[in-house]
């Protein structure tokens, strides 16, 4: 048998095989790059639900009851209705994470629920120390009738996560969470000097309640990749559409209790 020495490939073989790949190795790291560009750019689903909420949004968080608060202009008459109806409005929305824990199909769900609850019963106390200045005790809120908007709200809430599953009911509540933890921030930039509601803003602007919030929106994208939020967008985008206009029914209730007629 005639053993071959093995032959040396040709500098010019080599140079013809390197330039044939050079242009899949660049098409492959310029895929690679943009991927990982869209990537960061992409909103998450919550942002991607509050920019197509569109004027709902910023009707919410740009209400001339937020802008009050902001300036301390606020009568402290809207002040007093907005917390007495916010204190039962809580109550509610713990029963709706508590809904959560139910419909849980995993420890991540539990405690996310968990979290979200404790996060909304700690609330409490920011309103019950407000309250008791103007002669309101803890049971005295607890006894106020509610208004219809607060019981829309968190009915609408409720409902949706009875009706549907976690990602229908995060689709409801999450904006809630989400929008306060972004009207504190923006508030906090621009302190209005002696405004009494400093202390409202600094709860909502605080690291603890913006940590609760960016649960929150993990727990939003957690389940919109799980459970099909791609496929679902319009109808969760209904969904927060109406909790939204909800939102903003709130502010105006509050408003109201300057001194005009409740509807």
């Amino acid at each position: 048998m005639i053993v071959m020495a093995e032959m040396a490939p040709s500098p010019w073989r080599v140079a013809y095989s390197m330039s044939s790949l050079a242009p899949r190795i660049r098409k492959h790291a310029h895929c690679r790059q943009t991927c990982e560009s869209r990537a960061m750019k992409d909103p998450s689903p919550f942002e991607h639900l509050r920019n197509a909420a569109g004027p709902l949004w910023t009707d919410f968080t740009g209400h001339q009851f937020v802008r009050g608060l902001s300036d301390g202009t606020l009568p402290i008459l809207a002040f007093r209705r907005y917390l007495t109806q916010d204190y039962l409005f809580l109550i509610q929305f713990a029963r709706a994470y508590a809904l959560a824990g139910f419909k849980a199909q995993g420890l991540a769900d539990l405690r996310a629920a968990s979290d979200g609850c404790a996060a909304i019963l700690g609330e409490l106390p920011l309103h019950v120390s407000f309250c008791a200045g103007w002669g309101l005790d803890e049971p005295g809120m607890a006894a106020e009738p509610e208004a219809l908007e607060t019981v829309a709200y968190t009915r609408f809430v409720l409902d949706c996560g009875a009706a549907g599953d976690l990602l229908d009911l995060y689709a409801a509540l999450a904006l809630c969470v989400l929008g306060y933890a972004e009207i504190g921030a923006q508030l906090a930039a621009r302190p209005a000097p002696g405004n009494p509601y400093a202390p409202w803003v600094a709860t909502y602007a605080g690291p603890e309640y913006q940590a609760a919030a960016g649960t929150t929106r993990n727990t939003l994208a957690r389940l919109w990749a799980e459970r099909g939020g791609g496929a679902r967008a319009a109808a969760l985008q209904a969904t927060f559409n109406t909790a939204v206009r909800l939102e903003t029914a709130f502010w105006s209730m509050g408003w109201r209790g300057a001194g005009e007629a409740y509807g």
